[in-house]
């Protein structure tokens, strides 16, 4: 199968052949037919997280179940699936507790000394990024990191689900639990903050500010669902929020992973308030409350992938999409060929459009 291979961190992706296992007992082999780019893949690509080299990223993908383990009873051959990189064990205490985003269990993941997943022609071998490795025809992962769909969902639009939409809509439905008529600033308007106004609109949020440097993005925003743009390299642009809302809103959400960002958003907080990072931050970044934050109430979380119950979480927001409530044809700025994919990054670091997805 071909694939697109990251050789060493800072270089582009390298289109090669690449062998397949078959799959092991709890294995699912899929076929993708769509991937998006995530801004986490290029903070591995560029180098600013580690990752085993060599190794095929992406990881927000949908495809069709070629074959199965012999374990496997969650998904079947012919199924319509969604891949998501946090693939929960269901007995470890994050399982357990119902906070299946933050599972470690090794049972889901690759372990050192296991048997090649993915190989070149010579025997050499490729690490799989984040277990799924989804810039590729076919994907070999957990039964637990994919869920079947309904067969109506179009797959370039499903793959959103598997991190940008489960990400900003998981953060709004299950982290910050959006009360109707409460406020919303989502910093950042690219896929995951995107997601994020658009579920704060189904939630019932009364006020929905959408804070982002790029005007095409603040214009997408409004069509998603923001009631308000603020320009986020306004010298201003705290204290005009902090003025719209009377005082601050009551959820701030960080979707861009700066520490700039991250401020802000504990910058315009109302009393009581709670500021949500999802960006993916330096490693040495730290994020704060001061003392009058806490007496006031403000509280600071991270929620990684939105804290999906993902078999649960994403067949809801597949049929929020078919019933027209999900926008995510507004989110797909292109669709391109996995030969593409280093034009897709580069059109990334551009900054002004929202998801690239690769259709295979």
């Amino acid at each position: 199968m071909k694939a697109a291979i990251l050789e060493l961190a800072g270089q582009p992706l390298v289109i090669d052949d690449v062998k397949v296992a078959a799959p092991g007992p709890h294995e699912v082999l899929i076929n993708t037919k769509a991937c998006g780019l995530c801004h986490s893949d290029l903070h591995f690509i560029d180098g600013a997280y580690p990752h085993a080299m060599p190794c095929v990223p992406g990881h927000e993908a949908a495809g069709i179940v070629e074959a199965v383990g012999s374990e496997v009873r969650t998904v079947k051959p012919g199924d319509h699936v969604v891949s998501c990189l946090s693939a929960f064990c269901g007995h470890c205490e994050f399982c357990v507790t119902g906070r299946m985003a933050l599972c470690m269990g090794g049972d889901t993941r690759r372990q050192k000394g296991d048997a090649a997943r993915l190989t070149r022609a010579n025997g050499d071998v490729i690490n799989q990024m984040l277990n799924l490795s989804a810039f590729a025809e076919q994907m070999l992962i957990h039964e637990h990191a994919c869920v079947a769909i309904d067969k109506d969902m179009p797959l370039d639009r499903a793959a959103l689900l598997g991190c940008a939409v489960t990400t900003g809509a998981g953060a709004i439905f299950n982290a910050c639990k959006l009360v109707p008529g409460e406020t919303v600033a989502v910093i950042g308007c690219g896929g995951v903050g995107l997601a994020a106004i658009n579920a704060a609109k189904i939630a019932g949020a009364g006020r929905v500010i959408a804070v982002d440097p790029i005007p095409e993005k603040r214009a997408l925003a409004k069509v998603l669902g923001a009631t308000d743009a603020v320009d986020a390299m306004a010298d201003d642009a705290a204290a005009q929020i902090v003025e719209m809302t009377k005082g601050g809103v009551h959820h701030a959400i960080e979707a861009v992973g700066r520490q700039a960002s991250a401020d802000m958003a504990v910058k315009i907080l109302r009393r009581g308030g709670t500021a949500t990072v999802l960006g993916m931050m330096p490693l040495d970044c730290k994020v704060g409350l001061g003392a009058m934050d806490l007496l006031g109430g403000k509280k600071l979380q991270g929620a990684i992938m939105g804290m999906n119950h993902f078999p649960v979480d994403l067949p809801r927001l597949v049929d929020f999409y078919l019933r027209g409530l999900l926008d995510l044809d507004t989110i797909i700025a292109e669709r391109i060929t996995l030969d593409q994919v280093n034009a897709g990054f580069d059109t990334m670091r551009g900054g002004a459009s929202a998801r690239s997805v690769i259709v295979f």
